[in-house]
């Protein structure tokens, strides 16, 4: 089903029911580079979309197109209805935007940095006000409202960047790896806030490099990579393209495992190869594509006399996912490998 959505230059954009940003053979070249190449995407309304991708695949520049700060060379993209060259002036009323790095006036206070944002998107001086100290409170500012901006740690600033992109109660919200560099309770307390967003109706566009945090918020993904959407999917989908599934096996008796590993390897099952022991977890992960491998491997096991305390499943990580499909590691991969080295350093 489709709804054509009449614009002011006599235009006509047809966009699928229910669809918040639409976006179709998006092009942005700078110079001789071409950052965004053909790129397609769709985001339901009260969703997140996670835009995954390696450094310079080209995802602030899609954010900086589809909220107006870049004019595209080619393609067309709708948001909330509004085309978004042809309509920058109306879109921009219905979005938020918090970019990789907080944009507040460091001498104004976090309460006028609010107020002023709300001010400049028409809210009355009551509602600005009010809208202020509510989001103040909702991002745990309320006790350096007054301060100027300038005096708050990184995490202040970015609590209050995302405060600030909300003011207007956007349609449509852009986060553009809006948790980089924050403590993990800061990094939760945005994740509540975007969930709540989205429990009221909002519809979130994410740029990310943190695989955890795609999983906690996005409920689609898309990755991008060198101007190009190379994989996009629900998360569970896009770790099923990877290589399916591992079968996981806790014997009653730990002793048995090296058996266990034997006997389903010397089975020759359909399908069913790379055994491998986990003895420190007292577990034997069995490489499986379907749902009766799995039938196969615990009938075999039960029919030589082995004890089975758990069986449980589970896909390839996120992080696995990404480095398969883009082959290379993400922000977070890259973080614990620095670790590791300084820890053996």
């Amino acid at each position: 089903m489709t709804r054509i959505d009449k614009n002011p230059t006599g235009g006509a954009e047809a966009v699928a029911a229910g669809t918040a940003i639409s976006v179709r053979g998006l092009v942005k070249h700078f110079g001789s580079t071409k950052a965004l190449d053909g790129v397609d995407l769709d985001v339901r309304e009260g969703t997140v979309l996670g835009v995954l991708g390696p450094n310079g695949a080209g995802k602030t520049t899609l954010v900086r197109c589809l909220s107006t700060l870049l004019v595209p060379d080619a393609g067309t993209a709708t948001v909330a209805g509004y085309d978004v060259v042809r309509q920058p002036r109306q879109l921009r009323r219905t979005i938020g935007l918090t970019g990789q790095y907080a944009s507040v006036d460091e001498k104004l206070s976090g309460r006028e940095n609010l107020y002023m944002i709300g001010r400049l998107l028409d809210l009355s001086r009551k509602e600005a006000r009010s809208r202020a100290d509510e989001l103040l409170e909702r991002f745990s500012l309320t006790d350096a409202a007054k301060r100027p901006a300038m005096t708050y740690s990184g995490g202040m600033r970015r609590r209050l960047d995302l405060a600030a992109s909300m003011i207007g109660h956007p349609a449509v919200l852009y986060l553009d790896e809006p948790t980089t560099g924050l403590d993990p309770r800061t990094r939760n307390e945005v994740w509540d806030e975007v969930r709540r967003m989205v429990a009221e109706g909002a519809t979130v566009l994410l740029t990310t490099q943190y695989m955890e945090e795609a999983e906690q918020l996005a409920s689609e993904l898309t990755v991008i990579d060198r101007g190009t959407v190379i994989a996009n999917g629900e998360v569970d989908e896009l770790k099923a393209r990877v290589g399916g599934r591992t079968l996981q096996i806790r014997p009653t008796d730990p002793q048995q495992l090296g058996s266990m590993a034997r006997a389903v390897t010397e089975a020759g099952l359909d399908g069913v190869s790379g055994t491998q022991v986990v003895p420190d977890e007292g577990v034997l992960n069995v490489p499986i594509l379907s749902d009766q491998q799995l039938t196969a491997v615990v009938a075999l096991l039960g029919s030589r006399g082995y004890g089975i305390a758990h069986i449980g499943t589970h896909l390839p990580s996120l992080d696995e996912v990404f480095l398969a499909i883009t082959g290379q590691k993400t922000a977070d991969s890259q973080d614990a490998h620095r670790e590791t080295e300084e820890v053996a350093a």
